[in-house]
């Protein structure tokens, strides 16, 4: 049974998991913003989460007046795949780092080998 959590718990859990997270992996995140949604656009259950930007290995100039890129979580999946409340943190955790990991420039065959895919 999947784990149930309002939209405003949810995101007050992103936001913890989050500011937990390792300086080094955040420190270097510029024009982020990071998002909850229900689901992806496509309803797939199978998607946690998505950046929605370019990468900073891609970039070739990028400055005032960019919009943001940004990192979208999906509520739905992830509790879908979650029994309890521990769970749902791991998962967060490891969505955030997977998809700040796309904002660094590591493609999902990288994460696969590190073992964050």
């Amino acid at each position: 049974m999947p784990l149930e959590l309002s939209a405003e718990s949810f995101e007050e859990l992103v936001t913890e998991e989050l500011d937990a997270l390792a300086d080094e992996i955040v420190e270097r995140l510029d024009n982020v913003i990071f998002v909850v949604d229900d689901i992806s656009p496509d309803n797939d259950m199978s998607l946690m989460g998505v950046y929605d930007g370019i990468a900073l290995t891609e970039r070739a100039q990028y400055g005032f007046g960019e919009l943001p890129d940004r990192i979208i979580l999906f509520r739905l999946p992830l509790l879908d795949a979650c029994a309890t409340l521990d769970e749902l943190r791991e998962q967060v955790h490891i969505t955030l780092v997977h998809e700040i990991a796309h904002f660094y420039g590591l493609t999902d065959d990288e994460l696969d080998a590190l073992g964050w895919a």
